[in-house]
């Protein structure tokens, strides 16, 4: 089913804005139960939320919390991801109207 490219756009932003909102609010919390010394989220789990379309949250929230900016994997994953994300969206964007 072809969808309009208005429509289409709309969902894609939405849904990676959404995603983008939990791993920031996620790596909030990460951080703060950091400074608690509490059980915290699993690397992985961040990971997989950035995978699935919420990598902008995640490097939005390695910045206001300065939050695992010292691990590389972050530092070069998340950025990396956020690119793998962006061209999800495009590719999407370009094959519906194909």
């Amino acid at each position: 089913m072809k969808l309009s490219e208005n429509t289409l756009f709309i969902i894609i932003v939405g849904y990676m804005l959404i995603m983008s909102l939990i791993l920031f609010i996620m790596m909030g919390i990460d951080k703060a139960r950091a400074k608690a010394g509490s059980r915290r989220i699993r690397e992985r789990t961040l990971f997989i939320l950035a995978a699935l379309g919420g990598a902008l949250g995640g490097v939005l929230g390695m910045s206001v919390f300065h939050h695992k900016t010292l691990h590389t994997s972050f530092r070069l994953g998340m950025p990396a991801l956020m690119a793998l994300n962006f061209a999800a969206a495009f590719a999407l964007m370009w094959f519906n109207g194909r």
